[in-house]
């Protein structure tokens, strides 16, 4: 046993503590830092969250979360597991898997439809989908999702979501319904339903009238890692880069008929609910599953597995999750999420085995993600880190120098590269839809157009011969 004059009691773990009426707190952490002041947000263990700050000369109390967080580091040096001594494999060794979420329109006039039970029946009916790729019902019945398998390559992972949407499309069709993928609906609707089950019903009863004009739909992408504790210090890592991300993919400029005049509606609407955003940087898989069942035992979450963040372990499997883009509408959008994301694991991986620290997330991280759903790339950003403003494009653009030799490892920067530029010249998702109500002169034309897009096949996924430009233009060209 340690004791830590004005700090915690450190114990050789695993320690479980009776908290009286026959309660009990369990952490399976190899040193524990037990609570000696007992006005921890997190008793019986410690958290910083009460500790004195030092003042700067005016008297202001510096650094928020950003000197928390910094304290959180120094215990963790201490007191976690090191992942030093594990080199990082290969990109290409790396796994991953992408889950999108789609909507169901009525194919006349384009309103949003319960219609995802029958339209995953039809799906049934038709060809068998690649080994691993599954269609699910998501939390309103407008929606379905669509699961790829576990994939080595972007070539397998594109030509597996060429064939599920291909599979829905037609299934949907045949019901006289159109599969379109966008973070929000276009046209106005009536109230939502919800999927039938005991988890969407015990959601509903959770969030009441939050849900009353959710229809968001988003691109999940999946990392495969070592272990639970690899995921969370990933995530640590990872988590100045989700504004970026979401810039992005932004895809959801309109809403219910309207345009919200933001870039990503989607994540304004997800920013509601508790515990959303940017996850908190945690020292241990521990913490992290600590902090879940606080929020669970709270209240304010439905069980643990349905966290708002951004980013977060996977409570499946040993992955990353990064649940931070609107859903993209071309294929080959998704497909650039999951380069970028499956990049930003490898960097992390190979920060991790060579001792590095993550860089410290500033206060402003919330900001960051608020101009990132304001302005797409069509705009200025927040830099995570340092706190100030940037351009969006050139936030991209240090993003792709900071994944460059994993892509380049994995074979996917001329991909990237391209895509980047693609995105650039032809705008955002959000950018485009705009474009395309100011051309086609309503909104039904661009729910249309949006169901096109979505059901055409990415074409070929391959390393391009001829080099792409290596930097982003400093604005982006199409500006509706």
């Amino acid at each position: 046993m340690v004791i830590d004059q004005g700090g915690p009691v450190l114990i050789e773990g695993p320690v479980e503590v009776d908290l009286g009426e026959g309660r009990t707190a369990v952490s399976d952490r190899f040193v524990v830092a037990l609570c000696a002041c007992r006005r921890s947000r997190n008793y019986p263990w410690c958290d910083t969250s009460h500790r004195r700050r030092p003042r700067d000369r005016q008297g202001a109390v510096r650094g928020g979360e950003a000197d928390a967080e910094r304290a959180e580091r120094a215990t963790d040096r201490t007191l976690s597991p090191s992942h030093s001594a594990k080199a990082a494999p290969a990109p290409g060794a790396l796994t991953m898997g992408v889950e999108e979420e789609f909507l169901l329109v009525d194919e006349v006039g384009g309103r949003s439809v319960p219609a995802g039970a029958e339209v995953i029946d039809e799906a049934g009916k038709g060809p068998a989908l690649p080994n691993g790729m599954r269609i699910e019902p998501e939390l309103l019945a407008s929606q379905v999702e669509l699961a790829s398998g576990v994939c080595n390559d972007l070539r397998a992972l594109a030509e597996q979501l060429n064939v599920g949407r291909r599979l829905l499309a037609e299934a949907a069709r045949r019901k006289r319904r159109m599969l379109i993928s966008t973070g929000t609906p276009v046209r106005e609707s009536g109230p939502v339903t919800l999927t039938s089950g005991a988890l969407p019903e015990q959601t509903g009863g959770t969030y009441a009238g939050l849900l009353s004009d959710y229809e968001a739909c988003g691109c999940h992408v999946h990392v495969g890692v070592a272990d639970e504790e690899t995921a969370v210090a990933v995530t640590n890592h990872v988590r100045g880069w989700l504004p970026t991300l979401l810039a992005l993919s932004a895809n959801s400029p309109f809403h219910a008929g309207r345009d919200t005049g933001y870039a990503s509606w989607r994540m304004v609407l997800q920013s509601r609910f508790p515990g959303s955003g940017v996850p908190p940087y945690f020292p241990s898989a521990a913490a992290c599953r600590d902090r879940l069942e606080q929020l669970v035992e709270c209240g304010t979450l439905a069980d643990v597995g349905q966290s708002f963040w951004l980013a977060r372990p996977s409570p499946l499997s040993p992955a990353v999750e990064f649940r931070v883009a609107d859903a993209a509408t071309p294929v080959e959008e998704a497909v650039l999420q999951a380069a970028l994301s499956r990049a930003l694991v490898h960097t992390a991986l190979t920060a991790l085995s060579d001792g590095r620290e993550p860089a410290t997330v500033t206060d402003q991280v919330a900001a960051a993600v608020w101009s990132a759903a304001r302005h797409g790339l069509n705009g200025p950003g927040i830099h995570p880190q340092q706190g100030r403003r940037a351009p969006a494009v050139a936030l991209a653009q240090e993003l792709l120098h900071h994944v460059t030799p994993a892509l380049e490892e994995a074979g996917d920067l001329n991909f990237v590269r391209h895509q980047l530029d693609v995105l650039v010249d032809q705008g955002t998702g959000a950018q485009r839809q705009r474009a395309d109500a100011s051309a086609l002169k309503g909104a039904t034309a661009v729910v249309e157009r949006l169901a096109d897009e979505t059901a055409r096949p990415a074409g070929e996924i391959r390393s391009h011969s001829t080099p792409t430009s290596s930097g982003l233009p400093a604005t982006a060209r199409r500006n509706p």
